[in-house]
């Protein structure tokens, strides 16, 4: 494929890129001030949560892989909060409840992303604290152009948060109106919890000791205490359709920390890649990596059937293993090193064949056929949603304005530092806003199961299994490339495919993301009400009607999208002389890269 959007930018300076032009200028904004990518990030991770306040925000989650210059290897940092102390099966199970509401107080688990990027930014940044929030004050109090999609978002929520969610009515639809498309719009509240923050921890003249300090104002001090005061009496209407109190207290965010951890990794025709770990869905690209390491794919047509139909079916099955294998390793030992394994790749690459399936077929692991029989059971079940507000996350694909989604970026400095982060979660439409601060809580907690015995069930002090899933891999030249997209279920389903691309034949990070996507709804979805599609495939016409034709005959349950609306990639890349380039997704026409 030739044809391109926009050029991949090149530089040898800086790159940033993002899901928003606004904040990708901000972190170039941030590298032009002597930042490096740490600080870039963090500057944009906040910004993020004003600008696209219907997909992310400061009370969210995320998971982040970062690589200092040099030899170092990447890292992960763990933003994602675990259960409430008093998150237990038999509480919610007494609420009436069969799965977790996609909304409301219940849904919530401890927020992560704050101190994942003041973790990162104490021990790897450079600027001050104020230089990183400043951005993200300066367009909460002075305003942004609202998107369309967070006006429509607002508009078609307008009489529910009115009814039932007060202070979310006040904040996103201030005079009692919803904003217009591309009007300016303040949350002075947000602004003014920053500017408080800052103001409390400005006395401390050290500069890591005063990101410690504001990582204590968050989880320990009127940040908190406004979150708690808040859900001592709240009690509010959630998506399956009753007004429940939640469960989250001050003291569970108090004692909990973001921290580091190892990735995990794979090789691939002379590639390595990295993930995070099995509370994050990262692991099935590596597995599916092993899976397609067996076909050859130097003849195939990247946009062909044989190419698509190859992918899904490798994607369906590293998905079913995701159901029944994956979930917090802290909690629960789980399977990973056979899940990782070449040999277990080699015994399921079998399983492919010329027609699509419709089985959900997790891999047979001795010690372990509960969980697969569970799986199984549950992606047969039809689920009800419930009469009430919020259905879950997320797909872009949907396009459906009541659901959250995620943001992503990507940033390389001159020295080599690299982030690749994917924050998510408090968006607008998942939580009321709590009182004073000018942000939703999370609703993250959907993705756990009120089963006992399984690695995601509920259970106090346990990850949930999270969809999101940052990218870091490294090309046989030395090439390094931090790469990842917003979109649920379909994150590492598009990550796959794009990166497939760029091994077998496309070296421009552009065009690679312009190329046309897909993905399958197969598999058990991760949020409210949590229903599979088995044999679903959801394709862009741009694939051209010989493929789809093709692909029908193959079995595949063809969902045509939109023309540009599947996929929100986002890379950057180093080369091993220094040279920079980065690219962004044209689909919804507001991510960009930029870079000198």
């Amino acid at each position: 494929m030739t044809f391109t959007t926009r050029p991949e930018i090149v530089g040898t300076y800086g790159v940033a890129t993002s899901t928003h032009w606004i904040a990708s200028a901000v972190g170039m904004r941030i590298l032009e001030r002597g930042g490096n990518a740490f600080d870039a990030a963090a500057a944009m991770g906040f910004t993020l949560h004003v600008v696209e306040p219907h997909l992310n925000g400061p009370l969210g989650d995320m998971p982040l892989l970062m690589k200092p210059a040099g030899d170092a290897a990447p890292t992960v940092v763990c933003g994602q909060g675990t259960a409430p102390a008093n998150a237990t099966i038999e509480h919610y199970r007494d609420q009436g409840l069969d799965r977790i509401p996609g909304s409301g107080l219940l849904a919530t688990v401890i927020p992560g992303a704050f101190d994942a990027w003041m973790l990162m930014v104490r021990d790897h940044g450079s600027l001050p604290l104020r230089e990183i929030l400043e951005p993200a004050i300066h367009y909460a109090a002075k305003g942004h152009p609202v998107l369309p999609r967070v006006a429509d978002t607002i508009a078609e929520l307008s009489e529910f948060f009115e009814t039932e969610w007060p202070t979310s009515f006040d904040t996103w639809l201030p005079g009692g109106a919803a904003p217009k498309a591309g009007a300016l719009f303040c949350n002075p509240q947000l602004a003014d919890t920053w500017t408080r923050l800052l103001q409390e921890v400005e006395c401390v003249p050290d500069r890591g000791e005063q990101i410690q300090a504001a990582r204590h104002v968050f989880y320990q001090g009127f940040i908190v205490e406004q979150i708690d005061a808040y859900l001592q009496s709240a009690c509010v209407m959630d998506a399956a359709g009753q007004r429940r109190k939640g469960v989250l207290t001050g003291q569970d965010m108090a004692t909990w920390h973001a921290s580091y951890e190892a990735p995990f990794s794979t090789q691939y025709q002379g590639w390595t890649v990295w993930k995070a770990g099995m509370w994050t869905q990262g692991p099935t690209l590596l597995q599916s990596l092993n899976l397609l390491s067996g076909f050859d794919f130097s003849t195939l047509d990247l946009c062909g059937a044989e190419f698509v139909h190859l992918v899904t079916e490798a994607m369906k099955l590293c998905f079913a293993d995701r159901e029944a294998f994956y979930g917090d390793p802290a909690h629960v030992a789980l399977p990973t090193e056979t899940l990782l394994s070449s040999t277990y790749a080699d015994s399921r690459r079998g399983l492919i064949g010329d027609t699509a399936s419709f089985d959900h077929r997790p891999g047979t692991l001795p010690g372990y056929e509960h969980w697969a029989e569970a799986a199984i059971a549950r992606a047969s079940h039809t689920y009800e949603s419930g009469s009430a507000h919020g259905a879950g996350e997320p797909t872009m694909a949907h396009l459906s304005q009541k659901k959250g989604d995620t943001v992503h970026l990507d940033v390389i400095d001159r020295w080599g530092n690299m982030v690749s982060a994917t924050p998510s979660g408090g968006w607008l439409q998942s939580s009321p806003v709590v009182p004073g601060l000018g942000m939703p809580l999370n609703s993250r907690a959907q993705m756990f199961w009120l089963d006992p015995g399984l690695p995601t069930s509920l259970a106090p002090g346990r990850r949930p299994r999270t969809t999101l899933s940052p990218s870091f891999a490294r090309s046989p030249d030395g090439t390094d490339i931090a790469f990842g997209t917003p979109g649920g279920d379909q994150q590492d389903q598009w990550q796959l495919i794009y990166l497939l691309r760029l091994v077998h034949g496309q070296t421009n990070l552009q065009k690679a993301i312009d190329a046309p996507l897909f993905h399958t709804g197969h598999f058990q979805e991760s949020f409210y009400p949590r229903n599979a599609r088995p044999g679903h495939l959801m394709v862009e016409p741009a694939l051209g009607k010989d493929t789809l034709a093709a692909l029908q005959r193959k079995g595949h349950q063809l969902e045509i999208a939109a023309p540009w609306t599947v996929g929100r990639l986002t890379a950057a890349s180093r080369s091993a002389d220094g040279l920079l380039r980065a690219a962004a997704t044209p689909r919804l026409m507001q991510a960009y890269a930029v870079g000198r």
